[in-house]
């Protein structure tokens, strides 16, 4: 099912992620599956830790297909997208919580944190191919940078709004704990240790003489091993592992930049990420037809959902990008393809499990709606604008690529 369904999807305007969907929905409807019917607020730990770990898996796979090297200029809109369309989106989509849902402070925050980051997992078909492949237009390569690191530089916004539902009252002094520890040290250390790992594994996959080398294993396992070793280390010192395991992967692209071991190592890890979305996906539709979070739905939910998909990323996405030379349809389609995901119900996971949100209910409704709608739009859209965007650069997107000859060790 994982090998064949994509590539019956790839000539139709459909995605894999809507499909896993229904198949959920139907298990839930009939009277033959196993499946559990539970409210994730009930069933907290399994949601963040399988959410957790679809997402770092995506996260590796993400900075290794990525074959521009980084840098200010070959990275500006994603130096854009991040430090300028995330915190506009944070901020507008916490005004819609407080303003439409009536959530308080916290809450609204929380929202908007777990909201505004492009999702690694369900952005795949609109991200760049695999390693050296050649499809790595600017809306590919835009969207796939973006998503690798904006997971991971929203978390401060999180850790601010558990800051804020645990410090209730005038107090304010959490701020500039907050600040140094949250923001400083956790990106830093984040930042340091995925490369420094990134760095160590390229001397074992790449530099050792030739019968040690990781590399000549072929063994796309490895894939698995670095992410954990990366994310682990980080964990450990109260670091952000997301950022840690995407530099991990970019640093390890650039120790050996050509060496077709990276597609190993890619093709393993989208595989793995691929099982472990759908099977999400399935308990995800599954949760949605047994109803019980869905009784909570009202418009003001659907409002919110409607704007912050058809306005908020849009017009965070398009003011962003103001001044960019690139065409105006590229500079839309990355504005409009900011796709909600499974990093979203991460983040609400995990901060419920540290902190008590006022209307967490709603919360969780809402990124559900926005969630479902998001992969029913962009589901449906992505093929068709992905083939125009392979025919503006008169590439046939519905071709296998060429095999790529090892220009490495």
């Amino acid at each position: 099912m994982t090998t064949w369904l994509p590539l019956v999807l790839r000539r139709m305007p459909l995605s894999l992620p809507i499909c896993c969907i229904v198949i959920g929905a139907s298990l839930a409807w009939s009277g033959l599956t196993l499946l559990p019917r539970t409210n994730p607020l009930t069933n907290m730990g399994l949601a963040e830790h399988m959410t957790e770990l679809v997402v770092i898996v995506a996260l590796m796979g993400a900075g290794l297909k990525l074959d521009r090297p980084i840098g200010w200029k070959r990275w500006i809109i994603t130096w854009r997208l991040l430090g300028i369309a995330m915190p506009l989106s944070i901020a507008a989509i916490a005004g819609l919580g407080w303003y439409i849902l009536g959530l308080g402070p916290a809450s609204a925050l929380l929202l908007g944190a777990a909201l505004a980051p492009t999702d690694p997992v369900l952005a795949s078909d609109v991200q760049v191919g695999p390693p050296q492949t050649g499809e790595k237009d600017e809306v590919r390569f835009a969207l796939t940078s973006e998503a690798g690191l904006n997971d991971g530089l929203s978390f401060p916004f999180v850790m601010a709004a558990i800051a804020l539902a645990t410090n209730t009252g005038s107090n304010v002094e959490w701020i500039g704990r907050w600040f140094i520890v949250d923001v400083l040290w956790r990106l830093v250390a984040g930042l340091v240790v995925g490369w420094a790992i990134g760095r160590v594994l390229g001397y074992f996959t790449f530099r050792l003489p030739e019968s040690g080398q990781i590399a000549k294993t072929g063994d796309g396992l490895a894939a698995l091993g670095f992410t954990f070793i990366s994310y682990g280390a980080t964990e450990l010192i109260h670091g952000y592992g997301f950022v840690a395991v995407f530099v991990t992967a970019l640093t390890l692209r650039s120790v050996e930049r050509h060496s077709v071991y990276h597609e190993e190592l890619h093709n393993f890890g989208e595989q793995i990420e691929r099982v472990l979305m759908m099977i999400l996906l399935v308990f995800f539709g599954a949760t949605l037809a047994e109803g019980t979070l869905f009784f909570l739905v009202d418009w003001r939910v659907v409002l919110v959902a409607v704007l912050v998909l058809a306005i908020v990323r849009p017009v965070a996405g398009w003011t962003s990008l103001l001044g960019c030379r690139h065409p105006q349809a590229e500079r839309i389609i990355i504005s409009v393809f900011g796709i909600r995901g499974l990093g979203s119900i991460y983040y609400l996971a995990y901060a419920s499990g540290v902190a008590k949100f006022q209307g967490i209910e709603i919360v969780w409704v809402t990124v559900f709606l926005i969630i479902l709608l998001s992969i029913m739009v962009h589901g449906i859209s992505v093929t068709p604008v992905m083939q125009w965007i392979d025919r503006r650069r008169g590439v046939d997107s519905l071709k296998p690529m060429p095999a790529v000859v090892d220009g490495g060790r």
